[in-house]
Order: C-alpha cells, then structure tokens, then sequence
C-alpha cells in the first residue's frame, strides 16, 4: 500500500464541496487516518459522487467483487460513504467531508476526534476565502414571515417539513462536538432533519430516528424558540435541514469571521429596523448569530446589510416590532440549485476543481 495513501485520499477530498485544504500541522492527515483504514482510503480513491453497485465499482478498479461489497457495506456503516437502498439494489457513492462524512460521524465523535476537528476548522477547513456557494443556505425562521410578501416553499421551513415522505430527527453533529471538547452549549441536541433516502441512511446506522410529521413541526417550533437558524441543503428539494447555533455550527462560526457573509450565504431577506419604534433593548444583538446588528450612538439597532443573513431571530422578540424581514428586489431573488449535482458542479466551477476522480482524469 502506498504511503501516500491519506496524502492522495486529501487530495480528492479538496475536489468536492468547500474542500480538505492542507494545513501546516497537518492536522488534516490525523483526522482521515482516524476515519480511514488504508484500505478504505483507497477504496474511495475509486468511488465517484453518483450512486454505483459494488459491481460497477469493482469492474473500473479492476477488483473482486464481493471483495469490494464488503469493503463498500464497511465504509457505508463507519460513515465515510453513501448507501442508497431500493428493493435489493444497494448502491453507493462517495461523500465531501462538509456536508457528508464529517455530518455522519456521530457515533464516532469522542474528544480527540472533536479537538482535531476544531483545530482543523480554525486553520483551514471552512475558511471561505474563495468565492464559492455554500453548501447550505439561510431561510427565515417562520414567525417571522408576517404573510405581507409571498414566500416560495423552499424558503420556508415548515412547507419543506410539510413536503416529505421520511423525516428522520438527528442529534446536531457540531453541538456534539462542542460537547466533546468542554463547550458545553445550553441550546437541544435532536435539531437536524434528514429527509428521504438520507433519513433511510441515518437510521440504518443509528444515528436517527423516523419522527412523524407533528413531531418535526413541534421540533421545528421549538428550535426557533430556542434561536436556532433554519439552514437546509442549499437544493430546491434538500435532503436535510439543520437548526444551528453561532456558537457551534461550523458554518455560522465561519461566517462570524468573514467581513461580507452576504456574499457566501443564499438568502433571499434581511432584517430592517424602524428607528422610531426600536427601545433599544438588546434583544436583538444578542439573538443574532452572525454579528449583524449594532447600536448607534443614538442606541438604536443598527443590521449591516453585509453581515445579515435574513434568518430572521431578531425579529421573532422585538417587543416593540421594530423589526421586519424585506424581501430582495426581484432582480436580485436567489433561487437554489435544483439538485446536488448542480450544486457540485457549482461549487467546482467558482474553485476550479474537478468533479471527476483524480484517479480517472489522470487515466
């Protein structure tokens, strides 16, 4: 095997998504060697983003292939991969690390696991610098849409609910890790949903449980109580939809540091105030997760247009209403990829990656 195995597997893994940058410390390496056996490494090496038998896969790498089923239903259950199950046909497809491999390991995340990952998160992973779409995108929580302006069912997150045939519940990932590492944040663990297929996926491996429709509008409700932001897969139709916290999430903490979150996150609102009704209380700077909103020397709230996502927490516990989601202009109104694929490919283009394995360009 070769010893540049977790070298070439980091390599593929920049491809996809926001990337799996190199590092200095090389903390990177330490994170993929405590996923990946060598032999899973470069079983990945051969997989490609769509959804493949163990047949197929093996015939392009020239392999057995029931060796290579085992090795796949291995991967699958240690959440390095997909699996996709249709009557017996399984298939399987290779997965980024954000949003993908890093998200299924739940059951795997312990102290060292979490550290690595925190350190991996400050030097490099997440980092935005490229102008390149997120994965996920920022839809405003429900009460906060008053009914003056009408709201498309991707943007809402109780239509999205409302719109699926599975809905599975999942303890957030990030917060777990947190946990893990002595952040200790006070805000529910069971608040990210995967639908469909994905939520077949995560209860086959534990780390979910299929919750009824009632139960992900009463889980839904709650979170925005609790000033979660509603951030599904950045797709018409996403496969999940997470509730996340500034303190935790990896991708509001990321914003927090760019000077123009604006410019990564899909949004379609942003909060305005009425300064004849704001009271200056505070509420909403502190329900904020990304630093948008400040006072004036007048002590009134101020939202900077380039930090506003639009998830509209400020808005919900305005006690004088001051606050008020605006709708973008229709010229500037974002509709989201219409698939995975698209959205791939999107990202590709702006970072000027390849979607195809480097294992199979270089053929």
């Amino acid at each position: 095997m070769s010893k540049d195995i977790y070298q070439q597997l980091r390599e593929q893994l920049d491809q996809y998504s926001l990337g799996f940058p190199a590092t200095e410390s090389g903390v990177e390496i330490k994170i993929l060697k405590k996923m990946f056996t060598e032999e899973q490494a470069a079983m990945y090496l051969d997989m490609t983003l769509f959804l493949e038998t163990p047949e197929g896969i093996a015939e392009r790498a020239g392999m057995d292939p029931e060796k290579v089923s085992a090795v796949l239903q291995q991967m699958a259950r240690d959440g390095l991969i997909f699996r996709h199950r249709k009557g017996d046909l399984v298939r399987y497809a290779a997965v980024p690390f954000v949003v993908g491999s890093y998200e299924f390991q739940l059951k795997n995340m312990d102290e060292e696991y979490a550290r690595l990952c925190d350190q991996y998160m400050d030097e490099a992973l997440l980092n935005f610098d490229q102008d390149a779409d997120s994965p996920m995108r920022t839809i405003p929580v429900n009460q906060a849409v008053d009914g003056s302006f009408p709201v498309a069912a991707h943007d809402n997150a109780m239509e999205i609910l409302k719109r699926q045939k599975k809905i599975a519940i999942a303890e957030c990932i990030c917060r777990v890790q947190q946990h893990k590492t002595g952040n200790m944040c006070t805000k529910p663990l069971e608040v990210c949903f995967v639908f469909g297929s994905h939520a077949d996926y995560y209860v086959e491996n534990g780390l979910a449980r299929m919750i009824p429709l009632e139960e992900a509008l009463q889980i839904q409700e709650k979170c925005e109580e609790y000033g979660l932001v509603n951030q599904p897969f950045n797709v018409v139709n996403p496969g999940g939809m997470c509730n996340c916290c500034g303190c935790c999430c990896g991708v509001l903490r990321a914003l927090k540091k760019h000077p123009k979150p604006t410019e990564i996150v899909l949004t379609n609102f942003q909060a305005v105030v009425d300064a004849e009704l704001c009271a200056a209380c505070g509420d909403c700077e502190e329900r904020c997760q990304v630093l948008a909103i400040t006072y004036d020397d007048d002590g009134i709230a101020v939202v900077d247009e380039d930090r506003c996502i639009g998830c509209g927490l400020c808005i919900t516990t305005c006690p004088t209403e001051a606050l008020s989601l605006k709708p973008a202009s229709e010229d500037q109104w974002k509709t989201p990829p219409s698939s995975e694929q698209e959205l791939f490919a999107s990202i590709s283009a702006k970072r000027g990656t390849n979607l195809v394995p480097l294992k199979m360009a270089a053929k």
